[in-house]
């Protein structure tokens, strides 16, 4: 899973990931951090397959987009 905190680097990221051919799902998610005016903060979170999450890790990390990478079990991988 990979989640982009602003609108931009959510394009970048499709943009990357849609070149390489990779299959996968977004879905907006709320971050555990809120503004400067207590609003909630919200990421785009890009889902991929179990099969595919190492492959995208590798692809984002080299692509320029390390930050936004969530490791875990790769059951949180998939799309919902």
């Amino acid at each position: 899973m990979y989640l982009a905190t602003s609108l931009g680097e959510a394009r970048r990221v499709e943009s990357l990931l849609t070149a390489r051919g990779v299959d996968y799902a977004t879905e907006v998610e709320a971050l555990d951090r809120t503004t400067l005016f207590g609003s909630i903060r919200h990421a785009a979170a890009f889902y991929v397959s179990a099969s595919q999450a190492e492959y995208c890790r590798h692809v984002l990390a080299q692509g320029g987009f390390p930050d936004g990478l969530v490791h875990g079990g790769d059951e949180q991988d998939e799309p919902r």
